[in-house]
């Protein structure tokens, strides 16, 4: 019964990352950036909401971004990645996002461009 359960723990975990701002639309900004640079294609943004879904023709992935407060000075991104019907579990691919998010981050918040 714990299986599934850790299962999910650590899925979750390979998905979020938290950043060290309250700017919520500069993060929703940065994700859409992020996205486009890594081969995506926007196919929705909901500020309100904090979501961005987009697809990557190349690869066949489809990816959906959400941002939520925590705190006044933080915010947790979650990402989750799909090819075809299947979820991308790979660490690899939602490091990469992470990565590419938290120099755009870090550059739009010293803005250098």
């Amino acid at each position: 019964m714990l299986g599934p359960q850790q299962s999910q723990v650590q899925t979750r975990n390979i998905q979020a990352r938290q950043f060290d701002t309250g700017d919520r639309a500069m993060v929703m900004r940065s994700i859409v950036s992020t996205m486009q640079d890594l081969g995506f294609i926007i196919g929705r943004a909901d500020e309100s909401l904090g979501t961005v879904s987009g697809s990557a023709p190349a690869g066949g992935m489809r990816m959906t971004v959400s941002v939520r407060e925590s705190g006044y000075d933080k915010i947790i991104v979650r990402a989750n990645a799909q090819r075809g019907a299947r979820e991308v579990t790979d660490p690899v691919a939602y490091q990469n996002f992470f990565n590419s998010l938290g120099q755009s981050l870090f550059l739009d918040a010293h803005l250098i461009d």
